[in-house]
């Protein structure tokens, strides 16, 4: 475990030292000078961080729920069925990934344009889904493929309700699978730049659109400050998945509580 944390620290020890440097040129292994403007800079209210930070955890949060609205029934419909032209169906699932994303934004750009969703969050969300619905959709496909429904219909010859059941049943069995898809949408969407540089207009600025104004300009201590910043959120939904994947997963015991 200690191992683990360590390979996962190792990225971001660079980003640290950068945040904190005034003065870092080659050959020199440590910064010649030290100082703490990026951060004054980063956390100014003139870069709108909060702003950024905000609209990055609302556009994401939201993607997370209609990503899971659409891709669970999805996935449970691919994971427990077997069907003529399953594969041509997974594929159709993959296709919008394959697409280059400009060609994606440029393509329903002015669909939202006419609808009025264009430069708006909920514009930004929706073809947010566009990369994240196929892959919660395959990753729930392939929990489901290892439920067994049986505990379903023995949950409901008991006198369950439909709603009990899935509750007490499906939802522990297949929740920790869910929680892994829905975080990979949220780490999905908060990290989309040209998807929301398009059809966000620059009205709706997320930290990834900070990020790269400031690493573009050779701002290279304010980008590693605000590269810290950036992957914040990421941490935090990792950590609360964790604790939520650390729990009872088993079909079995959420019958043994009706």
């Amino acid at each position: 475990m200690g191992l683990l944390l360590i390979a996962l620290a190792l990225p971001i020890l660079p980003l640290a030292v950068w945040s904190v440097s005034f003065r870092w040129f080659y050959p020199d292994v440590v910064p010649s000078v030290w100082s703490l403007e990026a951060w004054v800079a980063v956390l100014s209210p003139a870069n709108n961080l909060a702003a950024a930070t905000a609209d990055t955890v609302a556009v994401a949060s939201l993607v997370t729920v209609l990503a899971t609205l659409i891709g669970v029934p999805a996935g449970r419909a691919l994971g427990l069925n077997e069907f003529p032209g399953k594969r041509v169906v997974e594929l159709l699932i993959l296709a919008p990934i394959v697409v280059p994303g400009v060609a994606v934004a440029l393509g329903i750009h002015g669909l939202f344009i006419r609808y009025g969703i264009a430069n708006s969050r909920l514009g930004v969300a929706v073809v947010h889904l566009v990369p994240t619905v196929p892959y919660l959709t395959l990753l729930v496909s392939g929990v489901f493929a290892n439920f067994d429904t049986d505990y379903e219909l023995q949950a409901r010859s008991l006198g369950a309700s439909a709603l009990a059941t899935q509750r007490f049943v499906t939802l522990p069995a297949v929740g920790p699978g869910v929680a892994v898809g829905a975080l990979f949408t949220f780490l999905i969407s908060s990290s989309q730049y040209v998807l929301t540089l398009l059809i966000g207009g620059g009205e709706v600025v997320t930290l990834p659109l900070l990020l790269f104004s400031f690493a573009r300009s050779g701002e290279n201590a304010i980008a590693g400050a605000l590269s810290l910043v950036y992957i914040a959120p990421g941490v935090v939904a990792l950590w609360l998945s964790s604790r939520h994947l650390s729990g009872n997963s088993a079909a079995l015991g959420g019958l043994q509580k009706l």
